[in-house]
């Protein structure tokens, strides 16, 4: 089983690729969450963030599939 840092790597890259694929840049999820544009990046960077802050932001992309 993948050591935690592995998971939270996993996680990053998912968010990430969704928000390519939306073209969606981190100060637009900042705006779109109510964030600011650092705290995005720095949490999409370390990969340490909450399951539910994930489904926040890929709610607000509008993303309804995530694949594994």
């Amino acid at each position: 089983m993948p050591e935690q840092n592995e998971w939270e790597t996993k996680a990053a890259n998912i968010l990430k690729a969704e928000l390519k694929l939306k073209g969606v840049s981190y100060a637009q999820l900042a705006e779109l969450i109510g964030d600011k544009e650092p705290n995005v990046r720095n949490k999409l960077s370390r990969g340490k963030f909450s399951a539910a802050y994930m489904l926040q932001c890929m709610s607000a992309i509008e993303a309804t599939e995530v694949r594994l």
